[in-house]
């Protein structure tokens, strides 16, 4: 550096010869930069890229699945809880079902039992009635027997005057 100081050239400036080496193995550094490191670097690059991409659509899928999946779990859910409301609309159906069939049994015991006391009640009622007409005639024939003075013992003119006085007393009745 000293000598080209006093040749008279600028200390500054490197030599020819230095700028030369020193271009030719900048360009032998590019070249090999280009021909191998920069290839190298792209393919990285470009695979750092797909992966992002692949990621970004990876989980586009994913979240496009989960939607789906989603409206699949909605839908299943709208359709458990109609099967739900169906179901629980067939029991109270049913239940009205077996209340009336409960009720209509009740119904139809209920006039069993009363027809049969009626049956009864209407037996009891011809068995007195014939028990009164019996005790009747024999008190209205001893009766009569008073007042009239003469015996009624003759079977056959008390039944008729037992006859004619209950069918006098029973239309003086219905009247």
């Amino acid at each position: 550096m000293y000598l080209a100081a006093e040749e008279g050239g600028n200390i500054l400036l490197p030599p020819l010869a230095e700028i030369i080496v020193g271009l030719v193995a900048f360009g032998l550094v590019l070249w090999v930069l280009s021909k191998f490191v920069f290839p190298k670097m792209e393919e990285m690059y470009q695979a750092r890229v797909d992966a992002i991409e692949g990621g970004i659509k990876r989980a586009e899928a994913a979240q496009a699945e989960a939607n789906q999946l989603l409206e699949q779990y909605r839908a299943q859910l709208a359709e458990a809880r109609t099967d739900a409301a169906k179901i629980r609309d067939d029991a109270r159906a049913d239940a009205e079902g077996i209340r009336q069939d409960i009720l209509a049994k009740a119904r139809e015991e209920s006039d069993r039992i009363i027809a049969a006391g009626k049956e009864q009640l209407a037996a009891e009622r011809a068995t007195i009635v014939r028990e009164l007409r019996t005790e009747v005639g024999t008190i209205a024939v001893d009766l009569a027997s008073k007042i009239v003075g003469e015996s009624l013992a003759d079977e056959a003119r008390r039944k008729g005057t037992v006859e004619r006085f209950l069918t006098d007393l029973e239309s003086t009745g219905a009247r």
